[in-house]
């Protein structure tokens, strides 16, 4: 019995070493996770940084020379009397953005009248911003406005619009009546979006001294056919390159001292120019009779 006593006594301690090892062991992983967890929970936010998503690229980096967007046979075709077939430029502070051109003119028919033509475009090219969106989608919300513009004009009367198909990639027409000058005139306005430019024509006339005021049809007419001319004007001088990054944007200045002359200011200029030749013409019918 004294015997076996320190005999159990060995095999007891033998026994608990497994234990102890394990125990310790557990202990063990248990720090490795530990460790593994926050090495996870510290690389974790960079992990889960996504990349700011980069806006579509602008399709058109530059635009057409305004004044030969619309070729001269169409010019003599809508405007026969023009003062200048090579157009007067509008003024802007930065091409590159916004230009645009018009055209004028009576055609004195002595005793049976006179036909007065006006023609104008206007361009606007956006760039793409990573705050402002793309190219295209600015140029979207500039179009709206244009439209709405063209239908709120000051003194119009039947005015009435419609989407126009087969002008690049949207285009909406919109025509009214306006009394100016003691006369009836006829204006269709063609507002064009090809990817991030806007094209704003514009088409009117009136028949002086008794001559027929053109029917509207024509106005319109003529007005998309131009438009036609300045979107493939648009599409010639190409599309940007493809390593273009798009992120450049038109400085205030540029934005809102540059564009296409008002309506209203050309009209201005053209009806006392208009004036003084209906006043002429008016002389020489008395003359005349």
């Amino acid at each position: 019995m004294h015997r076996s006593a320190p005999r159990l006594s060995r095999i007891l301690a033998c026994a608990a070493v497994p234990v102890m090892l394990v125990v310790a062991g557990c202990s063990s992983d248990s720090g490795d996770k530990k460790e593994s967890g926050s090495s996870a929970s510290s690389a974790s936010p960079s992990a889960s940084k996504k990349a700011e998503p980069t806006v579509e690229p602008a399709k058109f980096s530059a635009l057409p020379d305004p004044c030969k967007s619309i070729s001269k046979k169409t010019v003599t075709s809508l405007v026969p009397s023009a003062k200048s077939k090579n157009g007067r430029a509008s003024s802007s502070s930065d091409t590159a953005y916004r230009a645009g051109c018009s055209w004028n003119g009576l055609d004195d028919n002595g005793v049976k009248g006179s036909q007065y033509r006006w023609l104008d475009v206007g361009f606007t090219r956006f760039d793409s911003d990573q705050a402002l969106g793309s190219g295209a989608k600015r140029a979207q919300q500039d179009f709206e406005k244009q439209v709405a513009k063209a239908k709120a004009t000051e003194g119009a009367k039947k005015v009435a619009e419609a989407p126009v198909s087969g002008i690049g990639e949207q285009a909406t027409g919109i025509t009214y009546d306006l009394t100016k000058t003691k006369e009836d005139f006829k204006y269709a306005t063609v507002v064009t979006r090809t990817g991030n430019v806007v094209i704003t024509l514009t088409y009117n006339g009136a028949g002086y001294a008794g001559a027929k005021t053109p029917s509207a049809d024509d106005i319109r007419k003529g007005a998309e056919k131009a438009a036609k001319e300045a979107v493939a004007a648009v599409a010639a001088t190409g599309t940007a390159s493809d390593d273009q990054s798009g992120s450049t944007t038109p400085s205030e200045k540029a934005t809102d001292k540059a564009g296409a002359p008002k309506a209203s200011d050309n009209d201005s200029s053209d009806s006392k120019s208009t004036d003084r030749k209906t006043s002429t013409h008016k002389s020489s019918v008395r003359k005349t009779s």
